[in-house]
């Protein structure tokens, strides 16, 4: 059986248009594609599929590990493995949906993630958290050391990387088919402030609180996460949340403008307006490749 990827920036639609299909469909199952989803308890702000979409669909790849774990790509390009070989075991399709560009590609493309060095991240990661540096700091080491790799990321990143496989700038033939939600950067800009407000009304606050209460604490990664970062600020150092709450849509915002500007890179992708369009795009390539 197929597997086909729906990408596109955060708030536009893509994990309701995935549901739609694997409903109206029946042979579809839903592999999450997002490095926040795989956190348990961190739901209202990742969006996370509900109880009753979990219940009429399948899904994958939500809620690995616990809050205080890191999660590397590495785990998640074997847990996405084996997910896909189990539902095409089953004889379904794979839906993958996500906006995080790096996992999805270490999936479609196999991409050869290279090794770790605890030791050295765990040196980086303390000077950032004393403040003898800023990601902007070691961003210029990199590029020092290498200029390619430190080109294809924003100096804000906590977690850069050099090397992988041929780099991002190739896009060989892949079995997933790939189709993208396209949306002006206004309505864009609309969805993302709409998307916390209702956060907030379903408890987006308490929710934090409760991850910032844990014994265990909050890992590293975890805490980077969109508007959880923000809203920890509010809960742990007393920011108003008015003030956290404009900072995170904005925060959001830039991301969705990165986000677009990685998938437009990507020939492979097809891309549709409307929700209709991309049901007819995934339709297309599950016949093609199913």
């Amino acid at each position: 059986m197929s597997a086909v990827a729906l990408v596109g920036v955060t708030a536009s639609g893509k994990s309701a248009l995935a549901l739609d299909l694997a409903v109206r469909r029946g042979d579809c199952e839903i592999v999450s594609v997002d490095s926040m989803c795989v956190y348990r308890g961190m739901d209202i702000g990742t969006s996370k599929p509900d109880a009753a979409a979990r219940a009429a669909v399948p899904h994958h790849l939500l809620d690995l590990v616990e809050p205080e774990e890191e999660f590397t790509v590495t785990q998640f390009q074997r847990a996405a493995r084996e997910a896909l070989e189990g539902i095409h075991a089953r004889g379904h399709h794979a839906v993958l949906v996500g906006g995080t560009g790096l996992y999805l590609r270490a999936v479609v493309d196999d991409l050869d993630i290279p090794g770790r060095y605890p030791d050295v991240a765990a040196a980086l990661e303390a000077e950032l958290d004393d403040g003898r540096a800023a990601p902007a700091d070691l961003h210029a080491r990199l590029a020092a050391l290498d200029p390619v790799g430190a080109g294809r990321m924003e100096p804000t990143n906590r977690r850069p990387f050099s090397q992988f496989g041929p780099g991002f700038e190739a896009y060989p033939r892949s079995s997933t088919a790939l189709v993208g939600m396209e949306l002006a950067p206004e309505e864009t800009d609309r969805r993302i402030a709409a998307r916390f407000s209702g956060m907030v009304e379903r408890g987006l606050v308490e929710e934090v609180r409760t991850l910032a209460a844990r014994p265990e604490g909050i890992s590293r990664t975890a805490r980077q996460a969109l508007g959880y970062r923000e809203i920890l600020a509010h809960v742990e150092h007393g920011v108003p949340l008015d003030e956290c709450l404009a900072e995170a849509v904005v925060r959001t915002r830039q991301f969705a403008r990165r986000q677009a500007s990685w998938f437009r890179r990507d020939p492979r992708i097809r891309w549709a307006h409307d929700g209709d369009r991309a049901q007819e795009l995934v339709d297309e390539a599950l016949s093609v490749h199913g």
